[in-house]
């Protein structure tokens, strides 16, 4: 009889432990539960969170890289950024040397400007037409006519440097840096333009002003086709001499200063008529540069492939 009690005390024991472990075990179950619930939860909010911030910063990068590029954009088309080649600084062009193609371009240029009544109505000219020009100008004029020279950057074309005094005779080193440091200085201050094209007065090689150039890397732009613009023909034959000697690449010589031009305003529109007729375009001397430079980084390529 003792021993039926003592295994039913034995048996209400372990009873009694057995929910007890069952309940603890249910407790921690639910414990688990709940947090592995909160877990997941906060999971899937850091989750959220990451891909929220996520968006957010691919959306700022792609806002800051479509700023970038519409400011690079904007900012090249003024001539705001050095976009010359490293394989043309310091070099001496005459046109760029561009294949063969159906969309031929060619660069008008004119030098020893700006000065009222003849820049402006070549201005007047190109944006009419809707083409681009650039412009070497002589730092003494720009001086004298600042506005102008805000207008050649304004509208879109390339200003570039001629020499403060367009001189022809031989300078000392020290008066050819002056020559050139003082009108870039002058052009940047004017127009927030840094340029390192330059174009030596006369075409002249060896008074000073291109070894200067040469030592701080300008490039030294000549010509293919040279207007003769200066000894004021009629502007049937200055058109005539300018849409024949026309190159894909060509540069043509011209002028908007230094001595009376309307010649060179009158043949202006027939110029730029005749040679679209003919299939060219019109381009800046940074743009040719630059077609060049893809050309042959291209033809690189191409040649490396083949190997």
């Amino acid at each position: 009889m003792e021993s039926r009690k003592l295994f039913v005390v034995a048996q209400r024991t372990f009873i009694v432990i057995a929910v007890l472990v069952g309940s603890l075990n249910l407790g921690l179950m639910a414990i688990n539960k709940t947090n592995a619930s909160q877990t997941s939860e906060k999971e899937t909010e850091n989750s959220k969170a990451t891909t929220a911030e996520t968006g957010v910063s691919q959306r700022m990068v792609a806002f800051k890289q479509t700023l970038l590029a519409s400011w690079k954009q904007e900012a090249k088309s003024k001539g705001l950024l050095p976009t010359t080649p490293p394989q043309f600084r310091g070099a001496t062009l005459k046109e760029a040397k561009l294949a063969k193609s159906d969309k031929k371009v060619i660069a008008l240029t004119f030098d020893d400007g700006p000065v009222p009544n003849y820049t402006e109505k070549i201005l007047d000219t190109l944006n009419k037409n809707n083409a681009k020009a650039t412009f070497f100008v002589v730092g003494g004029n720009l001086q004298l006519y600042p506005a102008i020279g805000k207008r050649i950057v304004d509208e879109g074309h390339t200003i570039a440097n001629h020499t403060w005094h367009h001189w022809y005779h031989r300078m000392s080193p020290k008066v050819a840096a002056s020559e050139i440091d003082n009108t870039s200085d002058l052009i940047f201050k004017t127009t927030g333009v840094k340029t390192n094209l330059f174009r030596p007065p006369g075409g002249i090689m060896n008074n000073g002003v291109v070894a200067y150039a040469r030592k701080k890397k300008y490039v030294t732009l000549m010509w293919s086709v040279d207007s003769i613009d200066f000894k004021q023909p009629p502007a049937e034959v200055l058109a005539n001499r300018i849409v024949k000697g026309a190159t894909h690449g060509g540069i043509v010589l011209m002028h908007d200063g230094g001595g009376k031009r309307p010649r060179t305003v009158e043949a202006l529109p027939k110029i730029i008529s005749r040679l679209r007729a003919k299939g060219y375009s019109f381009v800046t001397i940074p743009e040719l540069l630059e077609m060049q430079d893809k050309q042959e980084k291209e033809e690189k390529l191409a040649t490396e492939k083949k190997q």
